[in-house]
């Protein structure tokens, strides 16, 4: 059995291909395991660390902003369009897998149509709520249509019924133990963690509003803070801090560039501040978190806006715009939910009622409805 992941540009599209091919490699211990991605994306890197086959092709995406250097990105974009289609079908006939899967991102489209034209079976799964450019391009093209959230329905013209699969999410989630990761973490049992962080990269906005934030509470020494940085910022956070008259070293403020134990730290946490990221809110469901969403306004067709609403409308999150973070608005939400247990408990219900735990199992089925009817 030879299954093909494509897809890539950020670690939304990439990771739940990798944890779906995780899964069946586990189950199939023999199955070969293939991902193209674009050529020096980080894909290619976070693929070879997976130990599967990375296959790159030189591809770009399109800028919707007009400027003169965007005219000129665009061209090139279009010319790599032909190269990236021949690119792809080369190496779908060389490869010859039983199954493609698409999981978003520019590079995906070339090499599903191919796939697609080459009578090859295969699927697309889209994990926002607001279905993205190549998605909509190539749902009518593919087999099988696999939504992370129900709602992204609504927004696609589908000849056939999408499967709600969610979006897989790391192991950990959903299964550590509150208690013992305070515990792991020496954080006091009777105090509530406030968990914070822009994205692995950071975001200055957020860095900004939640200085303000510890600023305003940290001697009240009542909320366990935790933030992260972003690498980049990391310096320039503890300065603001300082800056604000914070003691960096209090018991009570915790500083990482990186949390590179977001498991654990999302298990320990009575509320989370954070980006709207498809992962990311799946992350949250699956552990039944409460959540201050700040969407980011600067990606595609502002779908973390959309993905954020979803939880909105169930009650688990309150949505902040980053245009509002300006105000004390973060301030007061925060201030209105950490310290109310029924309405947190309330929250975190909504949350859990939105998580699918069992995402890869169900994406790996559809897989193998595909491969069984390829092969018979």
């Amino acid at each position: 059995m030879h299954i093909l992941f494509a897809g890539g540009g950020t670690a939304g599209h990439i990771n739940p291909a990798l944890a779906v091919a995780s899964f069946i490699k586990a189950k199939h211990p023999h199955a070969k395991i293939s991902y193209i991605g674009k050529k020096g994306g980080m894909e290619e890197r976070l693929v070879a660390e997976c130990g599967f086959d990375f296959y790159g092709i030189s591809v770009a995406g399109f800028q919707r902003r007009i400027s003169l250097k965007n005219i000129g990105r665009n061209a090139s974009a279009a010319v790599k369009v032909f190269t990236a289609s021949a690119s792809a079908r080369k190496l779908l006939l060389s490869l010859r897998p039983d199954v493609v899967v698409g999981t978003g991102g520019y590079v995906s489209g070339p090499v599903l149509r191919q796939a697609a034209k080459l009578g090859i079976k295969t699927a697309i799964h889209e994990q926002n709520a607001f279905p993205g450019v190549t998605t909509k391009m190539l749902i009518n093209l593919v087999d099988t249509v696999m939504l992370a959230m129900p709602e992204a329905k609504a927004r696609l013209e589908l000849k056939n019924p999408p499967v709600i699969t969610g979006n897989p999410v790391r192991a950990d989630f959903g299964i550590l133990n509150k208690a013992d990761c305070k515990a792991a973490l020496s954080l006091p049992e009777d105090k509530p963690v406030l968990l914070s962080a822009g994205g692995s990269l950071g975001a200055g906005p957020i860095n900004n509003a939640v200085c303000k934030l510890i600023a305003e509470k940290w001697k009240s020494n009542d909320i366990i803070f935790i933030h992260g940085t972003g690498k980049a910022n990391y310096n320039s956070f503890i300065e603001m801090l300082r800056a604000a008259k914070v003691d960096v070293n209090a018991d009570n403020v915790i500083i990482k560039d990186y949390i590179n134990n977001m498991g654990e730290c999302m298990a320990a946490a009575d509320l989370i501040i954070a980006r709207a990221g498809a992962i990311t809110l799946s992350e949250l469901a699956v552990c039944g978190k409460p959540s201050v969403l700040i969407p980011s306004p600067y990606v595609a067709e502002n779908h973390q806006f959309h993905n954020a609403m979803s939880l909105k409308k169930l009650g688990a999150a309150e949505v902040i715009e980053e245009k509002e973070l300006d105000s004390d608005i973060l301030i007061n939400t925060v201030e209105k939910l950490i310290h109310n247990k029924p309405v947190l408990e309330k929250m975190s219900s909504k949350a859990l009622s939105a998580a699918i735990p069992n995402s890869c199992e169900l994406i790996y089925k559809e897989i193998m409805k595909l491969y069984t009817s390829h092969k018979y």
